[in-house]
This record gives C-alpha cells, structure tokens and sequence, in this order.
C-alpha cells in the first residue's frame, strides 16, 4: 500500500510541474551538447502551442530525486553513457510514475544507449514507433513519421520507444538530430523549412507528454 502511494505522489508532482530538464550522465559523453536547444524549444512552444512552459531548462542527474519535478526530460549527446545501478532504479521508478524521457542521439551514442535502456527496462523491447501514433499526428501533422534534419550516414531517421501499459514513456531519436535543428540558426546553418520541421516535431513531443 505505501508502495502505491509513494507512485501516486509522484506522478501527482511530476504532472502538475511546467517544467523541462537536461539530463547529465557519466561515461565521457557530452551530455550538455546543443545548449541552446532547450530554450529555442521551449520558446517554440510558448508562442505557437500555447504552452506556459519555464523559460530556462533545468539540469538534473540521473541519480537525483529531483527528476520527479520534471514532466520531460531530454538527453543528448555523441558518446559514451553510463548509468549506475542506484541511477537506472531512479530513471525506471521517474518513468513508471508518469515521467517521460527524450533521447536525442546527437550521432554517435547509439550503441551505448541501447546497452542502457535496457538495462532500464531489461523486460520490454525498445519498438519503432508507428507513424500514426499520436506524437506523429499533432499539433503538426508528420505522415512519415520522424523528419530527417541531419544527413551523417544518410540512414532514414527513426523514433524508438518504450511501451508501458500502451503509454510511451521513453522516446529515443536516431539518425535524426532533432536537437542540432533547435538550435540557433547560425549553429548549423540549417534552412529555414528543416529548422522549422525540428522544432515542430519537438512541439508535438512536448504536446504528447503535456496533455497524454
């Protein structure tokens, strides 16, 4: 009984809280890659789907109670990533109780991150995500699912994901870079129309985890 209530508080914080976080990790990975990211993200939504979110990111740790005031939190980077075992009980307890984690790979942490999610979840299979999920259909309409915003290998971009009880609660972008396209523009140069497809698909995954 304390057991379901302890899950009940927390997932009462986490859903009320306007807030988003960066997550830092060990291992040697850049973790605080794409620092203007965040904010560009959040100003999007702000003005174009009337989210009142905190202005300024947080950082917080894997290991840290403070995750549990964060609705969505983003991780990034090129490299290596390790969590401890006190780090993946936290991530799996915050992701249980209503939390939401977004993984960008930045290029070049997709086989460690593989090794840690599912260590995470050793039991449930990281899927595709189908295109006509709902993080697919709105606000902005992506019929084909993840848009392609940086080329690297020319792989087609894919959305991962982690299924709880039909919720998707853990969301990994690969071969996409939607980070590097919320950037500020003089970052990457990216084109207007690429930028704005970044920061839409951005939208509709904060949408997802605000309103879902």
């Amino acid at each position: 009984m304390k057991t379901i209530l302890y899950f009940f508080l927390l997932a009462s914080s986490i859903c009320l809280a306007q807030e988003v976080a960066l997550l830092k990790y060990s291992g040697g990975g850049d973790w605080y890659a794409n620092p203007t990211s965040l904010p560009n993200l959040i100003q999007f939504c702000n003005q174009n789907i009337k989210t009142t979110l905190n202005s300024k990111p947080a950082t917080v740790s894997a290991e840290s109670s403070d995750i549990f005031s964060y609705p969505f939190i983003h991780m990034t980077g090129h490299g290596n990533v390790v969590f401890a075992p006190n780090e993946i009980i936290n991530l799996r307890n915050y992701l249980l109780a209503g939390g939401f984690l977004h993984i960008d790979d930045n290029y070049g942490m997709d086989e460690y991150i593989r090794r840690e999610i599912k260590k995470i979840f050793p039991n449930n299979e990281l899927v595709e995500v189908p295109v006509n999920h709902l993080i697919f259909q709105g606000p902005y309409k992506f019929t084909s699912g993840l848009p392609k915003i940086h080329e690297h290998d020319k792989k087609r971009p894919q959305a991962f994901g982690i299924f709880i009880e039909n919720r998707l609660v853990l969301l990994y972008t690969f071969e996409c870079d939607l980070g590097d396209g919320w950037e500020d523009y003089e970052v990457h140069n990216d084109p207007v129309e690429i930028r704005l497809k970044a920061l839409q698909m951005g939208a509709n995954i904060i949408n997802y985890v605000f309103n879902n």
